[in-house]
């Protein structure tokens, strides 16, 4: 029987832009899944998150619903274009003020927020202006990003994630084209991991040295397909092994 450990801990996660909506209001800027949402042929449907759960405006509506399941922890990705509408520059009172009151909804509620700052939603402009992934510039851009969250909600957030599943941007979004910013290459998805495991480095080593008195704890959300040997014959087992480097190892090697 799977036994979990006593201090695991239990809730649901949530992206922005799967729930939020609110696409062209609280003064958020465009990110580059709006723009991909809304180019013709890419989804199905023509769905798009204009408007989705319409968290932005039922969020205590939500996390009433939580609190009634018994959730002890909820995650949630910021809106990198909610807080800096073009990923650099001010940031926007609203967005900021719609977290702040959100994570205290969640605190009164007993819910432990854990906060990504990237769930794939990168601002339009970095994409239009920079290449997004693709330009060394861009650590810089998340590392005054992530001062901006730090600063503003760390004094209630111990649980922070950079980013989400970054081997999905790479692969999905710079080399098979099906995810935003809708590319098709086979040296891109190298390039923008690189950039975004330099953007890992510099916010992790900008919260320890300027917000551990925070007493919070920071990493990244890796995904991985796990693989097995089909035999224990040598081919199979570096076959497996050679699997999982170009899945899991490519991004968490470095960073340990």
């Amino acid at each position: 029987m799977l036994k979990f450990p006593p201090d695991f801990t239990w809730g649901c996660a949530t992206a922005s832009y799967q729930i939020e909506g609110t696409w062209l209001e609280g003064g958020k800027g465009l990110s580059i899944w709006d723009a991909f949402s809304h180019t013709p042929g890419k989804i199905l449907h023509g769905h798009t998150g204009d408007v989705a759960c319409d968290h932005f405006h039922r969020y205590k509506e939500d996390i009433a619903l939580m609190a009634a399941m018994g959730l002890p922890a909820y995650r949630f990705s910021l809106s990198w274009p909610r807080i800096q509408p073009a990923g650099y520059g001010k940031p926007n009172p609203e967005g900021i003020r719609f977290y702040s009151d959100l994570i205290d909804e969640l605190l009164k509620h007993h819910i432990t927020p854990w906060v990504t700052l990237y769930h794939w939603d990168l601002p339009l402009s970095l994409q239009t202006e920079f290449d997004g992934w693709l330009n060394p510039k861009i650590a810089d851009f998340f590392c005054d990003y992530a001062d901006i969250c730090f600063s503003h909600f760390g004094d209630r957030v111990k649980h922070w994630i950079t980013f989400n599943e970054p081997w999905i941007t790479a692969i999905i979004g710079y080399g098979q084209g099906v995810f935003a910013p809708g590319r098709f290459s086979t040296s891109e998805p190298y390039q923008a991991t690189h950039q975004m495991l330099r953007s890992q480095g510099m916010a992790v080593a900008l919260y320890r040295r300027k917000y551990q008195h925070q007493k919070g704890e920071i990493g990244i959300a890796n995904n991985c397909d796990w693989r097995e040997p089909k035999t224990e014959s040598e081919k199979d087992q570096q076959a497996a092994q050679r699997a999982l480097e170009f899945l899991l190892g490519w991004f968490a090697d470095p960073i340990y």
